[in-house]
């Protein structure tokens, strides 16, 4: 395994990762966890790190990523996937993902307007990942592969397969990090169950959870999380991505600041009180800017013209007499907006800071780039500069994908495949989910990096159907045709009984051996238009015009039937 940069001795390490001991920490940043322990130690980290700047968009990543995951001297991606050696420039979704350390089906919505989406592009738990590593690893828990049943992937650095006894919390499979990287997704894995400690998880995926503020980890989890990040220390890797998420987002991961918190809030330090060193607790009273940082920068990405780019500055002051003036100055001014230009301190200097809505509105394609100045009389140094940057393109016309039969079918996952018009730019596609389960129907929008995509409990659908859209600067394509999905053939699952519907003018007949119960017609859109409680051998049902899916309790699997 590579190594780029001079990982400080063992004994640097012990001293770096004591309380208190890592110069870069912003003074008073952490100051509210000085004095508490346990639940009220995590609650306070929470209520640090939880309100930040989120990115622009989950398009724009890859340009985040140039700042954070790049290995130093070369234009590759440093990928904790793999070895291989891609080029920064490479378009995503081919050869990189955009990989959720902490996978995102764990708790929900990609709907930017949901209020569980800030966790969706935090930089803390987001990390390039090369495609079939990412998608080999799924939404699986971390965990150790049991080497004796051999791997279901292995490339050298990631590994998939069963996980060893007393791991895995119930999945099939757990994802098993190369022994240099343990570290870093343990102490990513601290930073999101603190973070998001109030969010409420996926019911399906408590794998590594609890459904709690405190300690949200299970027993399993925090016993290996807690070995991986003591055998691992924090590398210089993470300090210096830990820098630049900062300047980005303007928070940090607490865990690569101060290693021993993990052992306070979960480990051999529970029941103890945590302090600062005296030099990170600044006097009482001081007047400090804690949000945006010197050198922040609003990365609108690429938009459309005629559509808007959006962001929100976080900033947080305390104990500031005098409002926050702010400006734009230089550059394309014209293109952006600022929600207001002065911030009082009653609203600056809350726990929970002040939100500035920024706005690019580009009425030209090309490179645009402005700064904004937060002035303040409390300031006692250099007022910060943020940088405010978008590139305006074409809108896209895109056409609809050919959705592809499954592959590499089991009894709880399958693969859905795609394809896509050649030559046409896509940032990454999603995939449209109808799950059949005991009559009724549900669905769920699934965003991917490519093709194939592993869709996982399928055990808990009688059958399912998919299609998909690809999209480019926040426009869809049309959707593709639907896929069928079913367990015929799979071990253990019952065959249905066989169903056939054939349409005539303005009426569908039903073809069935015997009576069948509990007939449901759905549009494409997924609305129930009619259900029938019996069903027998040349029924006649009046239905409009219009394409339709008909299931059975017999036969789970859709039907569909077009009335002309």
């Amino acid at each position: 395994m590579k190594s780029f940069f001079n990982f400080l001795s063992a004994a640097a390490l012990i001293i770096l990762s004591s309380v208190g001991a890592n110069a870069d920490v912003p003074e008073g940043y952490y100051s509210a966890l000085d004095g508490k322990k346990d639940a009220e130690l995590k609650t306070a980290a929470s209520n640090i790190i939880k309100n930040f700047t989120s990115v622009s968009s989950y398009s724009n990543l890859p340009s985040y990523f140039r700042h954070t995951d790049v290995r130093p001297g070369t234009e590759f991606w440093w990928d904790m996937y793999s070895d291989m050696d891609v080029n920064i420039y490479v378009q995503f979704g081919t050869y990189m993902n955009r990989e959720h350390s902490f996978p995102k089906s764990w708790w929900g919505s990609t709907n930017s307007t949901a209020t569980n989406y800030k966790a969706y592009t935090d930089l803390n738990h987001l990390y390039p990942g090369e495609a079939k590593a990412n998608q080999a690893k799924s939404n699986y828990p971390l965990g150790e592969v049991r080497k004796t049943d051999g791997y279901k992937f292995d490339n050298g650095v990631s590994k998939v397969g069963a996980p060893v006894p007393g791991q895995g919390g119930g999945a099939a499979y757990v994802f098993e990090p190369d022994d240099e990287y343990k570290g870093d997704f343990a102490r990513t894995y601290f930073y999101m169950v603190t973070c998001y400690q109030d969010y409420k998880w996926a019911t399906n995926y408590m794998y590594m959870l609890q459904q709690n503020t405190y300690p949200t980890l299970n027993q399993w989890s925090v016993n290996m999380l807690l070995k991986w990040s003591r055998d691992d220390g924090v590398s210089d890797k993470e300090r210096m991505r830990n820098e630049e998420v900062y300047k980005i987002q303007n928070n940090r991961n607490p865990f690569i600041d101060y290693p021993e918190l993990a052992e306070y809030i979960w480990g051999n330090k529970v029941g103890e009180v945590f302090h600062l060193s005296s030099s990170s607790t600044p006097p009482a009273g001081e007047a400090i800017l804690h949000a945006p940082v010197p050198d922040t920068a609003v990365d609108f990405g690429q938009v459309a013209i005629g559509s808007d780019g959006k962001a929100s500055l976080f900033v947080r002051s305390e104990n500031f007499r005098n409002s926050i003036t702010m400006f734009l100055y230089g550059g394309d001014k014209d293109m952006f907006n600022i929600s207001t230009s002065s911030i009082s301190p009653s609203l600056s200097n809350r726990a929970e800071g002040y939100w500035l809505e920024i706005k690019y509105r580009p009425t030209a394609l090309g490179i645009h780039e402005t700064s904004l100045q937060l002035v303040a009389d409390d300031m006692d140094s250099a007022p910060p500069i943020v940088t405010l940057r978008g590139e305006c393109l074409e809108r896209p016309v895109l056409t609809a994908c050919t959705a592809l039969d499954p592959t590499d079918i089991t009894s709880d996952e399958y693969d859905a495949n795609w394809s896509t018009p050649e030559g046409e730019v896509v940032d990454y596609w999603i995939i449209t989910r109808t799950r059949y389960v005991g009559g009724n129907q549900t669905t769920e929008e699934i965003l991917a990096e490519g093709s194939p995509w592993t869709i996982t409990g399928f055990k808990d659908s009688d059958s399912e159907s998919y299609s998909v859209q690809s999209v480019r600067l926040g426009e869809r394509s049309p959707m593709s045709n639907v896929v069928f999905v079913n367990h015929s053939g799979i071990t253990g699952v019952a065959v249905e009984e066989p169903l056939t519907v054939t349409a005539f003018p303005g009426i569908i007949r039903f073809d069935c051996a015997r009576p069948q119960t509990g007939a449901r017609i759905y549009d494409l859109t997924g609305r129930t238009m009619m259900t029938i409680d019996l069903i027998e051998q040349d029924m006649d049902i009046e239905m409009p015009l219009g394409v339709y899916l008909i299931v059975t309790d017999q036969h789970p699997t859709p039907v569909k039937v077009a009335v002309r």
